[in-house]
């Protein structure tokens, strides 16, 4: 495109987000020196190139995910958002983040970003650690016991495992002194094929409650976890309420997370902030719906993706700051901790 050409995609866009409503020949003419005749050639040729097109019978035009992609890749200009500088920030926000467990803090940055912009806010939180230093089963009631997991860094995750028979605690606590004996610092994985050779010393039910304590934390090791913060200020989003059946759609996103993940995972691979768009992004599958990320780490190593989920017509130049110091203030947090 030639420069007057895209001038006037970056004006249709941005008076296209600001007010939603399919922009016109003339609308355009009051803001360049130009006639609405040379206006309408230059937006044919636009429609044309696949980046705007007219809905219904509307004489205004609204841009594709195509031209959005144009839009952002290219014309954008992001400005500086003053209100989250590390001087200026909240201070409620900074104790939130910088003073709270790492899970609380990503809690909290999700809350966050999802406060800013008025959207869903989503972080993908690391992988569990595989390896434990410390295991301890808790009688519960009869054939249910508490699993806990201690990992090197101190996290605890808790498991509630049902077993084939009443255990005695006695008999837990040897269960649970013989793990951390033999294979503490090591991977579930490690510790599933080391145990098939001592299995067979040990009784078959206390063998039994082994296996599952092994499949347990190698479950609780392998599932990656989404957390969703203002899901629900989408239904104030006129262009998503519109049509129930594309909104049932993305709740299901939500619930059912697997694209979800997929794309945070991806994300957590790149370098600074992405941004999907619906329909030009195999990604995001959903048209009218963009996803902008950014990694966070722990001292420099990514460990994690933080990210907005909204309408394709948001305020990019607004968000994406948004996103990406987000990002680095729960990194900030993260290392500090």
């Amino acid at each position: 495109m030639d420069e007057r050409a895209s001038a006037l995609l970056k004006a249709l866009i941005e008076q296209y987000i600001e007010d939603g409503q399919p922009v016109g020949s003339r609308t355009l003419s009051k803001r360049f020196e130009l006639s609405p005749a040379t206006i309408r050639n230059v937006m044919a040729d636009l429609e044309e190139l696949g980046l705007i097109h007219s809905p219904h019978t509307s004489a205004g035009r609204v841009p594709t995910p195509k031209g959005y992609r144009m839009f952002v890749d290219r014309l954008l200009a992001v400005r500086h958002y003053q209100t989250l500088s590390p001087e200026n920030i909240n201070s409620e926000i900074k104790d939130a983040l910088l003073h709270a467990s790492p899970g609380k803090a990503m809690n909290a940055a999700a809350e966050l970003v999802s406060n800013l912009t008025q959207f869903a806010g989503v972080v993908l939180t690391p992988q569990r650690s595989q390896v434990f230093r410390h295991i301890e089963f808790i009688r519960l009631s009869e054939k249910r016991i508490l699993l806990i997991i201690v990992t090197p860094d101190g996290d605890v995750q808790n498991r509630i495992l049902s077993a084939a028979r009443d255990y005695a605690e006695q008999e837990l606590l040897e269960a649970g002194n013989f793990f951390n004996q033999h294979f503490s610092g090591k991977s579930f994985e490690v510790v599933r094929t080391e145990l098939a050779r001592e299995l067979a010393e040990l009784k078959e039910d206390i063998s039994q409650l082994m296996q599952a304590a092994v499949d347990a934390g190698t479950d609780a090791s392998e599932k990656d976890t989404v957390l969703i913060s203002g899901e629900r200020r989408l239904l104030d989003v006129t262009d998503m309420t519109a049509d129930m059946n594309y909104l049932r759609k993305m709740f299901d996103l939500f619930e059912q997370k697997s694209e979800l993940i997929q794309l945070l995972d991806i994300s957590s691979r790149s370098q600074g902030v992405q941004i999907y768009i619906g329909g030009d992004s195999r990604l995001v599958p959903m048209e009218n719906v963009s996803v902008i990320t950014a990694p966070y780490g722990v001292d420099g190593k990514i460990i994690g993706t933080l990210g907005v989920i909204g309408p394709s017509r948001m305020s990019y130049d607004r968000v994406i700051p948004i996103v990406d110091i987000t990002a680095r203030l729960l990194s900030n947090a993260l290392s500090q901790y």
